[in-house]
């Protein structure tokens, strides 16, 4: 016994504490925010929210917040007016004045503030009051709100237990009809006794005693449907329409976004697949994402916009193993805009990587008008590819031959140009075209072996085809085609099954599509930015650096020098090579590619690796020079003003050293270890 009520304890103490912490965290807010928060807002904001809110550090990240939260609720954002709020404030203010009037707290506190506060005006209101064999009952009527998951019709009861005070809400199932007779002498657990005496007083408040929502058969016991209408539904109406991710993304990029965008997120659609490409012997990952808007600016009859792009991938460990951005201005006629106007906008871009589990982030500014919208997704690179299939690409449209064959481009495989769709949707008589790849097949397989496609609806196949993998010319690479003519709209499932020369299923995949009954669905257009083949060197130093990055030197260093040898002109892939080489002690290597960047195009930015790779092989005459070249272009740090001074030190020019650490410690006076050094030198010059 001891011990259940042991863990009774403990399981109490683990619900009592966030509770606990939340009320610390609103008292800690400044007055205007707790008010905003604990009154203002208190029955429309969602938990998220409210978490979120809390969360925050700054008056700054409040105000841009609160901003966020009246824009995501503003039902015309084309109209300077946000009607929700006007509407909102207009509620406490109606509550304050009318309800609340027999108890000291303000109307909004009072069930009735309250629930009118959630739904607002009533349809109609009746009122049964100094009737003396009942309690005084007001009640109200809506209907209607299907849309924020209420039922089309339903009443909202209050009433006054003790005849004073304030009218509080009635519940079938915590009260009953019992209550709501005056002087009840009856059993008070017995509903039915009590509604047949209710039937006699007034059989219509005996109904609502039992059920709020008209039509609703109970018998004569309190309905759980009005129970969960008044517990659950109507405390969440006000919060049904709204999606609460921009909350979470606002608390998660605060740090990264400009506090004007981060009022500003919009929703976006991805895709996301990873395609080997037997050309490179690597893989990329293709990826779309689609906002649910675009905004540009006007301007003497053309129109701009500036996305910035953001991509990171980090691996099961959070440590980053690869970064970019990307900036891409727009301009468009007056003719071009016409044309899109009315459609979504997809952005679509590949870049490649090495083996192993990652997490990709995208992250979208639109310069013009502060909007920003992110996407993630899990991404896997196997180091050996298995046998079997790899998951499954749809496309509404395919261009044969595209004019970009032999570069790269997201979605383009070979010389053929996929259009995938986030939402895998398609009209009657369109045609899905379908990508798959069979990265490692035995030779038994590629001849004998063969796919088997089946198009399922409800589990059963409405089309259905085996072709031999020996037809395909281009493995991997695997793209069919299925006419969708004879195809109703409803929701499908493609199945790819890999079959062994026998028939046996070896391996299968499957992706969801589905064809709506619309003729015609608005396709977005489409932006990427073409890009060098996908043997480029700029691919394999990307590569090299993501080694990099994960600390396998031996990796990062053949692709950073292959990327070097491909390209050596190109000053980038020229440093990361010698950062590479530096790492891994190949000093004098890193020198003598460093001085050819340096002698051969000027650039200063290699002075530093001459330094220190001078410094590394003892030559500190030479080491000393370009550190006080380095210094007089870029400005000296207490890193390199340190090295400096270590280079004299090492020559024998204690003067000089001193000088050059007394100016380190100028810029940072806390480099305690320096100071207790020079007081040492001091004293034994002197």
């Amino acid at each position: 016994m001891k011990k259940t009520l042991w863990l009774c304890a403990v399981l109490t103490l683990s619900l009592l504490l966030p509770a606990v912490k939340e009320k610390e965290l609103v008292k800690k807010l400044p007055a205007r925010y707790r008010t905003w928060l604990t009154e203002e807002v208190v029955y429309i904001i969602a938990e998220k929210e409210r978490e979120v809110f809390l969360q925050l550090e700054t008056d700054l990240e409040r105000e841009a917040f609160i901003k966020a939260f009246w824009q995501h609720r503003d039902p015309n954002p084309s109209t300077p007016e946000n009607e929700f709020q006007i509407e909102h404030y207009r509620r406490i203010s109606y509550a304050n004045n009318w309800f609340g009037k027999e108890s000291p707290a303000p109307g909004w506190k009072s069930d009735q503030g309250r629930i009118y506060i959630l739904l607002g005006e009533p349809k109609s209101i009746d009122r049964l009051e100094n009737k003396t064999e009942l309690r005084n009952i007001v009640i109200w009527y809506y209907q209607g709100m299907m849309e924020f998951g209420l039922p089309n019709a339903f009443n909202v009861l209050f009433f006054k237990r003790d005849f004073t005070g304030d009218y509080e809400l009635y519940s079938p199932v915590r009260f009953g009809p019992q209550y709501l007779i005056a002087d009840y002498k009856g059993d008070m657990t017995d509903y039915g006794s009590a509604y047949y005496d209710l039937m006699n007083i007034e059989p219509g408040i005996a109904e609502l005693s039992l059920n709020l929502i008209p039509g609703e058969s109970t018998g004569y016991s309190p309905s759980m449907s009005s129970e969960m209408l008044i517990t659950t539904k109507i405390p969440m109406a006000p919060i049904k329409k709204v999606n609460t991710r921009y909350a979470e993304q606002m608390l998660r990029y605060k740090d990264m976004v400009e506090m004007e965008y981060t009022a500003n997120f919009i929703e976006s659609s991805k895709v996301v697949t990873v395609v080997r490409h037997p050309a490179a012997g690597c893989y990329f990952v293709h990826y779309l994402i689609e906002p649910k808007r675009l905004s540009v600016e006007q301007y003497k009859g053309r129109f701009y916009t500036t996305l910035e792009i953001y991509g990171n991938v980090t691996d099961m460990q959070n440590r980053l193993v690869f970064q970019f951005t990307k900036s891409i201005p727009i301009e468009l006629t007056e003719a071009q805009m016409g044309k899109i106007r009315d459609k979504l906008f997809s952005f679509q871009d590949m870049f490649p990587l090495i083996p192993g589990k990652y997490r990709l982030t995208i992250l979208l500014k639109n310069t013009v008008s502060r909007e920003f919208t992110s996407v993630e997704s899990p991404v896997e690179i196997p180091a050996n590819p298995p046998m079997g299939i790899d998951s499954l690409l749809l496309a509404n449209r395919m261009v044969e031959n595209s004019s970009y064959r032999g570069q790269s481009k997201p979605f383009l495989i070979g010389g053929r140009q996929l259009v995938p769709s986030p939402r895998n949707d398609f009209v009657p008589g369109d045609t899905l075209f379908l990508f798959l790849q069979l990265p490692a097949l035995s030779n038994e397989l590629k001849s004998q072996g063969s796919l088997q496609f089946d198009i399922l609806k409800d589990n059963a196949s409405v089309m259905s085809r085996v072709k031999k993998i020996g037809e395909y010319p281009g493995l991997p690479d695997i793209i069919e085609k299925f006419p969708l003519a004879d195809l109703r709209a409803a929701n499908f499932v493609m199945r790819v099954t890999l079959l062994s020369p026998q028939g046996k299923p070896l391996d299968s995949e499957e992706s969801l599509f589905y064809i709506t009954p619309m003729s015609v669905l608005p396709r977005p257009w489409v932006m990427s930015v073409p890009l060098a083949s996908v043997t480029a060197p700029q691919y394999w130093n990307d590569m090299g650096n993501q080694y990099f990055n994960l600390k396998k030197l031996p990796q990062a260093r053949t692709l950073l020098e292959k990327a070097y040898h491909l390209a050596p002109q190109i000053a980038g892939f020229a440093m990361d090579f010698c950062r590479i080489l530096m790492q891994t002690n190949d000093y004098q290597q890193a020198k003598s590619i460093a001085l050819l960047a340096f002698q051969n195009q000027g650039k200063k930015e290699f002075l530093l690796v001459l330094a220190q790779a001078s410094q590394a092989l003892r030559q500190y005459s030479e080491a000393s020079d370009y550190y006080n070249q380095h210094i007089a272009h870029f400005g000296g740090s207490p890193k390199i003003l340190n090295a400096l001074g270590e280079c004299f030190l090492a020559m024998g020019h204690t003067a000089e050293a001193i000088q050059v650490w007394e100016k380190s410690l100028k810029i940072d006076p806390k480099q305690e270890n320096m100071k207790e050094r020079l007081i040492t030198m001091k004293g034994e010059k002197k």
